[in-house]
């Protein structure tokens, strides 16, 4: 029997017993009329209390966020809030390094916690408020929140440097050393986000959840929204909810097409602090945000009509990263930071000096990773062991700005098989290439190659083609949209590869400008 069949047959059976439950009460005589009515009333409170999302506002707590504006949280989020492993969000950059570049992004990851939680609440009410026969209740929403809210707890010093350039990075080194490497091959900040988060309910106690109703259940179905559900179209594969729920996977993390309220909420927080405009309008397509199904599950999908709104988010991810978060200088600048760590780590040594940092280790326990923050820093700047030295005079470079020198920037026209064979044609360019000044002598290691992907969310393809659209007289349908439905202006080309170049030589001034002129007439020749 087909879902479709089974929810049918349920529907009935209910409306069944329902309309015995009315011919009883009619048929029924004082005073047994009014104890029947008594139970009744009893029993549809319960529903609603389910199933509404109405909370008491004496209950609540509000927050003023720059952003959203006056945020009120449900005072189980609140107790999370004022957890060490939550304020410790406070001392993490959400831009990495990018505060050197833009001067205004200087903020955290505990307001963008806060404003995913709020706006993952919002998006849960709307479908909740315009389709009551999805059934969402008051744990369902509590749950999405607390995801919202906790899923940014793994990440470590400057963000995303820290799981994107120092563990991969450290795993090499270990190989390379032969030193015991345990680092998981794929670690992601969101592994730790889970850890972190079961932390979090040991001390809070099992009694603090199950005083607001939720289970050991609902806890296996917050760190699933966490870690954020694939794809799939196999049979499901998720504990906490059942696959009649599956659209609630599609809020806080959506590995289906991008959409989420993190993306929400980053995109609106970083523009406003960047200073760059935000063209995308995330409170209107949640306006238009409903449970359609499509090949047998339920997704979140959108209006036809806002499908140019939705290719300005997936556009302003790319102008952002364009930007900003690929900024040629913030990248170096955070491949300094990247640096510094590695050289401090004391876990990249055979004798593992006691005067170093347990870095790249602390993955392994929560208590060692809970005290790395961005304050790591000022620890290696304010050390004096001799073994931090070198680390300490990279972030000095970076605080008195004598950075690498940015020589040039060019757009892949071919994919490359692989970095080695870029350096080596970049190699062989310099080795080539004849200097006008015979006292100039060019190297590839003061001249180091690097690659910046960027694209609109998934790498060549084009985001919006895994994006459902319904139509206003079909509400309950939805597809993907056709071509001749979005603006001739999209671009064919979804991603693309941009190649620079920087000279990280050091030497008198005059002499290291006429290496930069020389470097850079032989960048232009080989692009």
């Amino acid at each position: 029997m087909s879902q479709a069949e089974q929810s049918r047959k349920l529907y009935e059976h209910r409306k069944s017993l329902l309309q015995e439950l009315k011919r009883s009460y009619d048929a029924s005589e004082e005073p047994d009329k009014q104890q029947l009515w008594e139970m009744i009333t009893n029993e549809l409170q319960d529903i609603l209390k389910k199933y509404t999302l109405d909370f008491s506002k004496e209950q609540m707590k509000i927050f003023n966020d720059p952003i959203h504006g006056h945020i009120a949280l449900h005072p189980l989020l609140v107790k999370i809030t004022d957890t060490p492993q939550f304020q410790r969000l406070r001392h993490l950059k959400q831009l990495g390094g990018t505060y050197l570049v833009y001067p205004g992004a200087s903020h955290n990851r505990f307001e963008h916690s806060i404003g995913v939680a709020y706006l993952a609440g919002r998006l849960v009410k709307s479908l909740h408020d315009n389709q009551p026969e999805l059934k969402i209740t008051k744990q369902d929403f509590l749950c999405v929140q607390i995801a919202g809210l906790c899923h940014d707890l793994g990440h470590g010093p400057l963000s995303h440097v820290f799981d994107a350039l120092v563990i991969p990075e450290a795993k090499k080194i270990k190989t390379r050393k032969g030193l015991p490497d345990d680092i998981p091959e794929s670690w992601k900040h969101e592994q730790m986000s889970v850890l972190m988060f079961d932390s979090i309910v040991k001390s809070l106690n099992e009694e603090v959840l199950r005083e607001h109703g939720l289970t050991d259940n609902d806890v296996i179905f917050i760190k699933e929204l966490i870690e954020g559900a694939k794809a799939s179209d196999n049979e499901w594969p998720y504990k906490g909810r059942n696959v009649e729920k599956s659209f609630l996977y599609e809020i806080v993390a959506n590995k289906q097409n991008g959409i989420d309220v993190d993306k929400w909420d980053y995109f609106a927080r970083d523009c406003h602090h960047l200073g760059i405009r935000n063209s995308f309008d995330h409170l209107r397509l949640l306006k238009f945000a409903r449970v359609c199904v499509v090949n047998g599950r339920k997704h979140i999908c959108f209006r036809d009509k806002e499908a140019d709104n939705v290719y300005d988010m997936f556009r302003t991810r790319y102008t952002l990263h364009r930007q900003a978060y690929q900024h040629k200088i913030g990248n170096i600048i955070e491949d300094m930071f990247a640096e510094a760590l590695l050289l401090a780590d004391r876990d990249l040594h055979e004798d593992r000096p006691a005067d170093m940092l347990k870095i790249s280790e602390a993955i392994k326990s929560v208590e060692d990773y809970s005290k790395l923050t961005d304050e790591i820093f000022e620890q290696i700047l304010s050390s004096t062991s001799p073994n931090l030295k070198e680390s300490r005079d990279i972030l000095d470079k970076i605080m008195r700005r004598k950075l690498p020198k940015f020589i040039g920037e060019t757009r892949l026209t071919k994919k490359i098989k692989s970095m080695e064979e870029l350096k080596n044609s970049w190699k062989a360019a310099i080795e080539k290439y004849k200097p006008t000044d015979p006292n100039v002598n060019l190297t590839t290691e003061e001249l180091p190659v690097y690659v910046v992907d960027l694209d609109h969310g998934m790498k060549d393809k084009n985001p919006i083609e895994h994006v459902y659209f319904y139509s206003k007289r079909k509400p309950n349908e939805a597809s993907t949209i056709e071509d001749y439905q979005l603006s001739s202006f999209l671009p064919n080309k979804f991603n693309e590869e941009l190649v620079r170049v920087y000279y990280r030589g050091s030497g008198p001034v005059k002499e290291e400008e006429k290496k930069m002129e020389e470097a850079e007439k032989c960048f232009q020749t080989w692009c």
